[in-house]
């Protein structure tokens, strides 16, 4: 059976080879505080369930020392050549997304049939979070196909990957902590607080006026944490299932579908969504990428606009119909 602990697992050792190698790279500019780093996350996959929670919240704590002292630095791994990149692309063509693409065909077909199937009685997957194996899945198939089609040296895409993370920094891990910290939020009873004070300003006795500020809470929300998956478990507590679901009788599926996709709206918005809105502003060298509001956030504010309302229409008029 595979279960979400090999997913942990194949994501530590991941990290693990990323603090490696970065150790051994002498040319890296901060070696050993990005070994650490990666270190350290590794050790979060391979051994948290070990730790307890004062031994994570201590790991936490040294992950967020080491990127706020600026202990990161960004690698420039020998893999490669541009002339072997250029004639490899020249030479393929477009068939070189084939592996990339993969990725999604292989996990839509675990969720679809993987799933369902037993080997002598035994579940292939876990049944715990069934979509993160097939995606974990997806992701080791596509990389054994990439290096028997592509024959790149063994360690490129180890070398390429700390790349890659190397570039982006802290922000890649920032969705993870944020969503915990919704789930924080969950247990301190924030949603409840919140849910008084929607009642106390707000008059929530129409569908409507309760499908907007479920929504438009969504975005808010989303714009302080920098992550709908933080927000969703507070706001769906505080309006979204007393209000919406159970008050006036909306379908929870759609209702949740439709708030989680309000919720992104704000992603849009917000230098909080570091991996969405500055890494991208960095990597692009833009002029104003140490912006709070840079130009990747101020293109993007008309599109998340008109999806929000097209959100509030949406799960107005299906949320009590289906």
């Amino acid at each position: 059976m595979i279960t979400l602990d090999w997913v942990y697992i194949f994501a530590g050792l991941t990290f693990a080879a990323f603090s490696t190698l970065t150790v051994l790279d002498r040319d890296h500019p901060r070696r050993f505080g990005t070994a650490a780093f990666w270190g350290l996350l590794a050790v979060s996959f391979l051994f948290g369930s070990y730790l307890g929670d004062l031994g994570n919240g201590v790991l936490v704590l040294a992950l967020a020392a080491l990127a706020g002292f600026r202990l990161l630095g960004q690698s420039h791994p020998p893999t490669t050549t541009p002339a072997e990149r250029a004639e490899s692309a020249a030479r393929r063509g477009n068939w070189l997304f084939i592996p990339a693409l993969m990725i999604p065909a292989v996990a839509i077909l675990g969720v679809l049939l993987l799933e369902k199937v037993d080997i002598l009685g035994v579940p292939l997957f876990g049944a715990e979070q069934p979509t993160i194996i097939a995606l974990g899945l997806a992701v080791a198939i596509a990389l054994a196909g990439a290096m028997v089609w592509l024959k790149p040296p063994m360690l490129a895409p180890l070398q390429e990957g700390r790349r890659l993370m190397d570039s982006v920094g802290w922000a890649g891990i920032l969705p993870q902590a944020l969503a915990a910290l919704g789930a924080v939020f969950v247990i301190a009873g924030v949603g409840d607080q919140i849910g008084e004070l929607f009642a106390s300003y707000l008059p929530l006795d129409t569908r409507l006026v309760a499908v907007v500020a479920y929504c438009v809470g969504m975005a808010l929300f989303t714009f302080i944490m920098g992550n709908a998956f933080a927000a969703f478990p507070v706001m769906t507590a505080a309006v979204g299932l007393p209000i919406v679901v159970f008050q006036f009788g909306g379908n929870p599926a759609i209702v949740c579908a439709i708030g989680m996709l309000a919720g992104f709206c704000g992603t849009l918005t917000t230098p909080m969504a570091a991996n969405f809105n500055v890494v991208p502003a960095a990597l692009l060298d833009l002029p104003d990428r140490d912006a709070p509001f840079n130009g990747v956030i101020r293109v993007q504010l008309p599109t998340a606009a008109i999806l929000l309302g097209i959100n509030i229409v949406l799960m107005y008029v299906l949320a009590f119909r289906f």
